[in-house]
């Protein structure tokens, strides 16, 4: 067997189930398997292997389910993919080889069922790797901000349950005027390049990485500057998407076999969650509707979905991530923001107020700055809602970073006649590269900004009710 030319990547995981994608490559007209097994950590006898065919169809990349495994348990893992000589063999025979792993071994831990225990999650947004005619120029720049989150995790207790990237994790408009790729051959080259780095493939092998997309995975400020000649680029640009940062995300079914079931696909929001931490991953990009009538930065299935979470969820922390900021707004180039869609923010806001729901924390990348806030209603002193903000991973020298004069402070974010939402800056304005390390306690949430090199920037107390 060989290595995976890209991953093994982490995804979703619970108490008794993780998907791991891997990549294999093509060999031209042979059929191409690839296959992980796993044991407890020290322990000597490997589970049963899983197997999935690859095709060119899926870029030669598939997602295998680990299940029927223990809570709170560390498992190592090795990965690899193989194409036999007789091109009759299948799943099933594949498993029945004599197989030679590649030897490296990677690491995951399911998730546990008890509540109130603390928790660490990585979060961060806007992963900048020029990459034009395939060529990715200074890499390592991209991918240096990595290698410092592995080392936190390395030495970070609690353990770090998960990694949640909330977009632009690859520039599909990278230098779009000079040399713009619209083709599906193209858009994946720089998926392959962008998650092949050494530091995000160490990262994304060993712990759970959850992704959702924002503009630049399609194209800046999607769909508002989307044209009639852009129906290709869209097919194109959610075809990778889904192969790469769906694919090991909850959105699909998986099957009894350790299969995903790639017709299950329905929309690229989810849940998940770790004992009684909740989050709802939305998806603000793809479903939005920008006419006068109806303007919605979610469409109504997903507010549905989201309202009835809010309500219904008896998680005792609950994270909601929306990839543009859901506040405080920017002074300018807010519309592409949930500034733009007042009426339905305020549904959401009102839901949560009306409801008495506590400890609601929105979790959002996009504007190149990291920070923290709160935000109150005059006459409802029960009120409270955070959010936090972690952007960018790595910037482009083209494109400037966020302060806090980017942002509107000086007035309340909503006015109605039941109160003011009124809203503060509980952090200073992180303006360079850096990444969020929440760690979610019985009484507190602690976000520490850490800048790409790791050294802490800052450290904010969210206190929970």
């Amino acid at each position: 067997m060989f290595k995976p030319v890209i991953g093994p990547i982490v995804g979703h995981t619970t108490t008794n189930q993780v998907r791991i994608f891997v990549r294999g490559e093509q060999q031209d007209r042979k059929r191409v398997f690839a296959g992980i097994r796993a044991r407890k950590a020290g322990a000597e006898k490997w589970s049963n292997s899983v197997f999935t065919l690859l095709n060119p169809a899926n870029d030669m990349s598939g997602v295998l389910v680990l299940q029927d495994l223990e809570a709170d348990c560390e498992y190592e893992y090795q990965a690899g993919w193989l194409s036999p000589m007789n091109p009759v063999h299948t799943i099933d025979t594949v498993v029945e080889f004599p197989l030679q792993w590649p030897r490296q071994l990677y690491r995951f831990r399911t998730r546990t069922e008890q509540a109130r225990q603390p928790r660490a999650f990585i979060v961060g947004s806007c992963r900048y790797l020029r990459i034009t005619a395939g060529i990715a120029s200074l890499p390592q720049l991209g991918d240096r901000i990595f290698g410092s989150i592995n080392k936190l995790i390395e030495n970070s207790q609690p353990a770090v349950s998960a990694m949640i990237m909330t977009g632009d994790q690859v520039y599909v408009d990278d230098l779009n005027i000079i040399a713009p790729d619209r083709e599906a051959k193209d858009i994946l080259k720089k998926y392959r390049t962008a998650f092949s780095q050494p530091n995000i493939q160490r990262l994304m092998s060993s712990t759970s990485t959850y992704m959702i997309l924002d503009d630049h995975e399609i194209e800046d400020n999607w769909p508002a500057n989307a044209s009639k000649d852009d129906k290709d680029l869209y097919r194109n640009a959610m075809a990778a998407y889904e192969l790469y940062q769906a694919s090991h995300s909850p959105v699909y079914a998986c099957n009894n076999d350790g299969q995903i079931d790639r017709d299950t696909l329905k929309h690229y929001w989810y849940q998940f969650g770790d004992s009684d931490i909740a989050w709802f991953v939305t998806d603000s990009r793809t479903r939005r509707n920008l006419s006068r009538e109806d303007r919605r930065i979610l469409d109504v299935e997903q507010e549905e979905a989201l309202l009835d979470w809010l309500i219904s969820s008896p998680a005792r922390v609950k994270f909601v991530v929306t990839s543009v900021m859901f506040y405080p707004d920017r002074k300018l180039h807010g519309d592409d923001a949930w500034k733009a869609f007042p009426e339905q923010r305020l549904r959401l806001l009102e839901t949560i107020r009306t409801q008495r729901i506590r400890n609601v924390i929105f979790v959002s990348g996009d504007v190149h700055g990291s920070l923290t806030s709160r935000l109150t209603h005059s006459d409802d002193a029960d009120f409270e809602v955070h959010t936090i903000v972690s952007s960018p991973l790595h910037n482009s020298k083209l494109l400037p970073y966020a302060k806090a004069s980017t942002f509107i402070l000086d007035q309340p974010l909503i006015r109605t006649v039941a109160g003011d939402y009124r809203h503060e800056l509980t952090s200073a304005v992180v303006s360079q590269d850096n990444f969020a390390h929440l760690v979610v306690e019985a009484e507190q949430i602690l976000v520490n900004y850490h800048d790409r090199d790791g050294r802490k920037l800052q450290s904010i107390s969210i206190k929970l009710r």
